[in-house]
């Protein structure tokens, strides 16, 4: 109908530096109100961000009415439970941060990996929208995330930024934060992306590759620079797609598609 409300939800992504969140309108990836940008504590850690995401959602609670929140943390996560922390506080590991968060906002919240809500909201709304075969999304940062989606499904928590290639945890070496640290030249960095790039791609042969992240917005300087199979392009929703991703995936936990 044409007068039915759009489904919403709030999406909020948990990042090293920042915290930010906004409403979602899951029938466009609209972000429906300015997002809120908190500092991430220090130390982040489970507690500490959990009072961020409760300010968060009280300051939307009037937008997001009776819709679900989801978050994003930059770890491993099943069953909302925590199982890494390569680029967040240690004291995530085994912490149950859907119960945590649902308890300190007062309401269900669903948590998921930061790259796999990237890849979705990629998927459904970006640069990989209706692409079918098996997609690769990377989020270039502090590390390197991944999410994998085959025929638009997510084959959740791929971790393939730890790869270890010629000696190194591949992150370590190609992430965004290792050519600001190295002061590479962008000519440098690619040749260490070339080099990540490829040994995925010759595991697992995408169809298309997907590059996200704050660094995205210079996606000129460097992507013309590799030379792969599959295609391999800038994301469509930048930094906006771990909220878009978050909010989508908790409306569809909660059992609704929009």
């Amino acid at each position: 109908m044409s007068g039915e409300a759009h489904p919403a939800a709030l999406g909020i992504d948990v990042g090293g530096s920042g915290i930010k969140g906004a409403p979602v309108d899951l029938r466009t990836g609209a972000l429906t109100a300015d997002r809120l940008r908190i500092e991430t504590p220090q130390p982040a850690t489970p507690s500490a961000v959990a009072d961020v995401v409760g300010e968060i959602a009280r300051h939307f609670a009037d937008e997001l009415g009776d819709g679900p929140i989801g978050v994003t943390v930059p770890g491993v996560v099943t069953r909302g439970i925590v199982r890494s922390a390569a680029n967040i506080d240690p004291t995530w590991i085994g912490t149950d941060a859907d119960t945590l968060l649902s308890e300190r906002v007062g309401r269900d919240v669903h948590v998921v990996n930061d790259a796999d809500a990237a890849g979705v909201a990629e998927a459904r709304f970006g640069a990989a929208r209706d692409q079918r075969g098996l997609v690769l999304v990377t989020t270039l940062g502090t590390g390197i995330g991944t999410a994998l989606l085959l025929d638009g499904r997510l084959v959740p928590n791929s971790e393939l930024g730890h790869l270890e290639i010629d000696g190194h945890d591949a992150e370590s070496r190609a992430a965004a934060s290792a050519r600001e640290l190295e002061d590479l030249s962008w000519e440098e960095w690619a040749e260490r992306l070339q080099r990540y790039y490829g040994v995925v791609e010759d595991l697992l042969w995408p169809s298309l590759i997907v590059v996200g992240g704050g660094v995205s917005r210079k996606a000129d300087k460097f992507l013309p620079l590799l030379h792969l199979r599959a295609p391999i392009i800038p994301a469509g929703l930048r930094n906006q797609a771990g909220i878009v991703g978050a909010a989508l995936l908790a409306y569809e936990e909660r059992g609704s598609r929009p």
